[in-house]
């Protein structure tokens, strides 16, 4: 099925159909540790919300995605339309202040993640767990994280600030797996 078919027929978790959906509370939390005017990537961003709500926050801001067309009237965000699951990783090694990656999930990025972090920069990341099969989409487990799997994933090449893994009702009955870590400045002041 291509993909404006997909987009338009079946919006789904990680395409809504609702532009104007809040940007996730977590990556709004954590954002204060993202370096003032910091460059941040927003890996499969969608229709951008937390793109504009990180630029809205002064931060140079790259938008990516397979399809950007929600992304047609964001000016000044650097938009990059990129199928991020075939193709060779498009960022350099240490090219941000920051990474958010939301109600996406794909293992071989791990890496990639961390060297794409600048010394100091963040990574934040909100997505589904093990269990949500029963409560909605996603249901593969493909996309579902095991508890603990960020944690495991991360810890030794980045210092943990935030983790998270449980059941929520609120925007939706979903099970939920966050992490917020930073790349090598030592530990960070308490919220």
């Amino acid at each position: 099925m291509e993909m404006a078919v997909y987009t338009q027929e079946m919006a789904s978790f990680d395409r809504p159909a609702d532009p104007a959906i809040a940007p996730s509370a977590w990556v709004l939390r954590w954002a204060p540790l993202i370096r003032a005017g910091g460059r941040v990537l927003d890996v499969a961003a969608g229709h951008g919300r937390h793109a504009r709500a990180l630029q809205a926050m002064g931060h140079r801001v790259v938008a990516a995605d397979i399809d950007t067309s929600g992304l047609r009237d964001a000016p000044g965000i650097d938009v990059l339309t990129a199928d991020l699951e075939t193709g060779p990783w498009p960022f350099p090694a240490d090219s941000f202040d920051a990474i958010v990656v939301a109600n996406y999930l794909h293992r071989p990025h791990f890496p990639h993640l961390i060297s794409s972090l600048a010394p100091g920069g963040v990574l934040i990341f909100d997505t589904f767990g093990q269990g949500n099969e029963r409560l909605g989409r996603p249901r593969n487990p493909d996309f579902l994280l095991a508890p603990g799997e960020l944690l495991r994933a991360f810890e030794g090449a980045l210092e943990i600030v935030a983790y998270e893994h449980g059941e929520e009702t609120h925007p939706r009955p979903a099970v939920r797996q966050r992490l917020c870590a930073r790349k090598g400045l030592g530990p960070v002041p308490s919220s």
